[in-house]
């Protein structure tokens, strides 16, 4: 299959990436973030979702993602209604099998079905296992529910042009999906920033697809608009070193710099910030090592300074009488109120044993007396479990 650009579209202001026979927009659509109504994320505003996706397609972007869950199911829906109006070859639509949920593991051919049906499209250019993690890997890797065979299959009947997979595991989770699927694999969708270039070992995650053959998809550039601001002090050091650059544009140039990187993909809410992104998107400018170096430091410095200082050393785990993971626990708790909020960390807990939950603290105060940081850790762990409703 030769993909086709529409000739109609400003695709020459556009960075384009080669993948197999195709060159895909740098910037790609996510639509996990469409605009909604009076802010509730199941209604979109399909004037203004319709507007976005017209403008993106016709300044260059090439590459729609959209997802079973996303938008309660809405997402899929949208991106059948608008994209449809354009030549089906002139475009690449990816969606993703609902395995964050691991009652659909059985559902694998009901689900897919109704996704081409959704999107109103015969086929998918590129389809995803998505999300793996601690929670679903074992559901993923059974081959009872026979997940990668049914995708194999739709594959060679031409239904889905390129399979890969998304993740929000751990490195040992990538490490072992890859193992076991790793030779069918294509391509790999991963949470890549500089926040999270040390934070959530995005540096390892992405030396692992490197290592694997794979290129990189990236999901949350901008940490779900988080990097579009920063501090005043990061602010000043990173426009001393590039005046003219915004700082939404400091994030994206990283993922440029980040050799295998194939595509970005953004979700972006308004016209404005599509606007802007593209703008940044028709200059191909990496960042020099020093310019990457300093800008993870600044992002490090703003990890520490809003988490608590766990180095992971592990004195608390042989103090404590319920065996509790306590720095997996103190990352995770980090990660929520570094970001205020999101998925992960609800998601990661949920999947660990009741027994290593923040709620089996016992507050004995145990591992406090070790702790070398001097981390009131029992009131971290009453904290992070009333956030989470445990």
């Amino acid at each position: 299959m030769r993909f086709r650009l529409c000739e109609s579209c400003g695709q020459q202001n556009m960075i384009y990436r080669n993948f197999h026979n195709l060159k895909l927009s740098g910037l790609g659509l996510g639509m996990m973030r469409l605009p909604v109504v009076n802010g509730d994320d199941n209604i979109i505003d399909e004037p203004k979702a319709a507007e976005i996706i017209d403008y993106a397609y016709r300044h260059g972007i090439n590459y729609y993602d959209t997802a079973w869950g996303y938008h309660n199911g809405n997402s899929e829906l949208i991106a059948g209604k608008y994209l449809s109006k354009y030549p089906r070859e002139s475009f690449c639509l990816a969606s993703k099998f609902p395995g964050y949920d691991n009652s659909n593991m059985p559902k694998i051919k009901e689900i897919f079905e109704k996704q081409l049906k959704k999107c109103q499209t015969p086929y998918f250019d590129f389809y995803l296992i998505h999300n793996v993690y601690e929670g679903n890997i074992d559901d993923y890797l059974n081959p009872d529910f026979g997940i990668l065979d049914y995708l194999l299959e739709q594959k060679e009947k031409g239904r889905i042009r390129h399979l890969g997979f998304s993740a929000h595991g751990s490195t040992e989770v990538i490490k072992r999906f890859l193992a076991a699927y790793g030779e069918h694999m294509e391509f790999c969708q991963l949470q890549v920033n500089y926040m999270d270039w040390h934070f959530q070992e995005a540096q390892q995650k992405v030396e692992i697809a490197r290592h694997a053959g794979i290129p990189v998809w990236i999901m949350e550039p901008l940490r779900g608009g988080k990097l579009a601001k920063s501090s005043n002090e990061m602010e000043a050091e990173l426009k001393a070193m590039r005046p003219d650059e915004s700082i939404p544009g400091w994030a994206f140039r990283f993922l440029q710099s980040i050799p295998g990187v194939t595509m970005v993909l953004s979700g972006m809410s308004s016209l404005e910030q599509l606007k802007d992104n593209i703008e940044t998107w028709q200059t191909d400018a990496p960042l020099s090592p020093e310019e990457f170096d300093t800008i993870v430091k600044l992002a490090d410095e703003e990890v520490r300074r809003g988490g608590l200082p766990c180095t992971a050393c592990h004195y608390c785990t042989s103090h404590c009488p319920q065996k509790l993971p306590i720095p997996e626990l103190l990352a995770l708790y980090n990660e929520h109120i570094i970001t205020g909020g999101g998925f992960l960390a609800p998601m990661t807990v949920a999947s660990m044993p009741k027994e290593q939950q923040p709620s089996s603290c016992i507050g004995c105060r145990s591992c406090e007396q070790v702790c070398p940081q001097q981390i009131e850790i029992s009131n971290a762990m009453h904290e992070f479990s009333s956030i989470l409703g445990l």
